[in-house]
């Protein structure tokens, strides 16, 4: 088996995987638990509070309950003590969504496939909330929905999403906008919505359902997955390159073409962080090139994703 990689520069107590020597891993499950093992065990910080709760009714105070639950005005009318009680109070609900259309398989100087990494991601953190009993769910998509597991905390909702998580990913172009119009159709209860994918999408569709996602009540996070080369052209010498979703091929030479490359990346990430941002999306981009657990403790502690 592959062995982590050396400590972080910044020194951290624990070795982190490289993204590639992971990979290696054939099984979902063991991957995810080899990356996972002893990493979150001194994290205590619950990510469920005051996400996906909705008021259903009044109950009287016993000891031992929560005083954050106390309802004050209740107590200065009336002179006893109530709760607020909460449907789903002590639960998450997250639905992943991972992308497997054809330019997720792409790798450039033996790192690791987009849609190997993407996978991984999402299995971890299916791992983590599945942890603290949270209820999750799956749709895989390439174009279109390909599979759906609803979410859920049950035992053996691990062994399905990780079974679920090891088919080979799809092959056809990406298509954002019907895999989550699904999701909106399906999705009777609040959820948080993680859409990971490299979002190399033309069709501008997908952003206006996502509004409608947000507009539905959903909170919705995006984690968009590149490798590094997709980025500014490195690592890439100059060659017949063959588009992977189209089969178009042409000839590239990255030290010509990287200015104008870089200009339109960076003009297309900025408009897709805006639009993110603007519905109150969480947004993170990767490259998977990053260990796979600082990209979780990022994601994790994010204030404005609970």
């Amino acid at each position: 088996m592959p062995e982590p990689s050396s400590p972080s520069p910044a020194g951290a107590a624990r070795s982190l995987w490289d993204p590639a020597a992971l990979m290696r891993i054939s099984s979902m499950e063991l991957r995810v638990r080899a990356l996972m093992d002893g990493f979150w065990r001194g994290l205590h910080r619950s990510v469920r509070h005051g996400f996906s709760v909705e008021f259903s009714e009044y109950r009287p105070y016993v000891p031992g309950d929560d005083p954050r639950h106390i309802d004050w005005k209740a107590l200065a009318r009336r002179d006893r003590v109530y709760l607020k009680k909460y449907e789903d109070e002590t639960n998450l609900r997250c639905h992943l969504m991972v992308d497997g259309s054809a330019s997720m398989h792409f790798a450039a100087a033996d790192r690791a496939l987009k849609s190997d990494y993407a996978r991984t991601l999402a299995g971890t953190l299916a791992f983590f909330l599945l942890g603290q009993g949270d209820a999750v769910g799956l749709f895989t998509f390439a174009g279109e929905v390909e599979s759906m597991i609803p979410a859920s905390s049950r035992p053996g909702q691990e062994q399905e999403l990780f079974r679920a998580l090891d088919l080979p990913a799809g092959s056809r172009g990406t298509g954002l906008a019907q895999p989550l119009k699904t999701a909106l159709d399906v999705l009777r209860k609040r959820s948080l919505i993680v859409l990971v994918s490299d979002l190399l999408d033309t069709d501008d569709e997908w952003r206006r359902e996502t509004a409608h996602l947000v507009a539905h009540g959903h909170r919705l996070a995006v984690l968009r997955v590149l490798d590094p080369a997709e980025r500014d052209l490195s690592d890439m010498d100059g060659a017949q390159w063959t588009d992977l979703e189209t089969g178009r091929r042409m000839f590239i030479d990255p030290e010509v073409a990287r200015a104008g490359y870089q200009s339109r990346f960076n003009e297309h990430e900025q408009a897709l962080r805006q639009h993110c941002e603007g519905l109150g999306i969480q947004w993170m981009a990767v490259t998977t090139d990053r260990p796979i657990e600082l990209v979780l403790e990022d994601f994790l502690m994010s204030e404005r994703l609970w």
